[in-house]
């Protein structure tokens, strides 16, 4: 009997190890891999990502929370980066002050009007992850693409109003710290395994 439960045991491990290994070398769970020569030898490195294991059920719920929102904010994000990439390639083309402020306010009504019902149904907490995730993805914060393409006065102004929903617009994204799990989220969303 106890032979038999050994040798299963040892069945069960020696197939989660061949499982794991097949997983490895498809490259899920490392962010990316690079090669070194060293004294004519190829040495691989790779780096890989942070598992989270959660030791309480009211952490687990909050990642999946995280989870829930960079899935539904991050497409969102992505086009404030595109947009603000055509915006700024127009802006250089038109030469007077006067057509740059038509064309920035003509822009402005488009996005309210296509986002507004989206950004209606979010909640608090998925518009801080926006908020961070516009950070990342063009590298200025919220604040800073308000004032820069509206001006100081609406941007102060939107900051209150932000102020007042709990949010900031001012909140910068940090890969390396607050804001790893988040980082290793959009990882895995852009490698398509969320």
């Amino acid at each position: 009997m106890k032979k038999t439960a050994a040798i299963s045991l040892l069945f069960l491990a020696a197939s989660a190890l061949s499982a794991q290994s097949v997983q490895a070398q498809r490259g899920r769970g490392y962010w990316h891999q690079e090669w070194a020569v060293e004294n004519g030898d190829s040495i691989p490195l790779i780096h890989i990502l942070p598992v989270y294991a959660f030791g309480r059920p009211v952490d687990l719920r909050r990642y999946q929370r995280l989870v829930r929102a960079v899935k539904k904010v991050y497409p969102i994000a992505q086009k404030a980066k595109a947009e603000m990439r055509n915006m700024e390639d127009e802006l250089c083309r038109l030469s007077t002050k006067k057509a740059q402020r038509e064309y920035v306010k003509g822009v402005e009504k488009r996005i309210k009007d296509e986002y507004t019902p989206v950004l209606k149904r979010m909640t608090r907490f998925e518009g801080k992850v926006l908020v961070k995730l516009i950070d990342r993805e063009t590298e200025y914060t919220a604040y800073q693409i308000v004032k820069d393409f509206r001006g100081g006065f609406v941007a102060g102004f939107w900051q209150g109003i932000a102020k007042l929903f709990g949010n900031n617009l001012k909140l910068e994204y940090d890969k390396d710290g607050d804001d790893k799990m988040i980082e290793q989220i959009v990882i895995y969303l852009e490698a398509g395994w969320l």
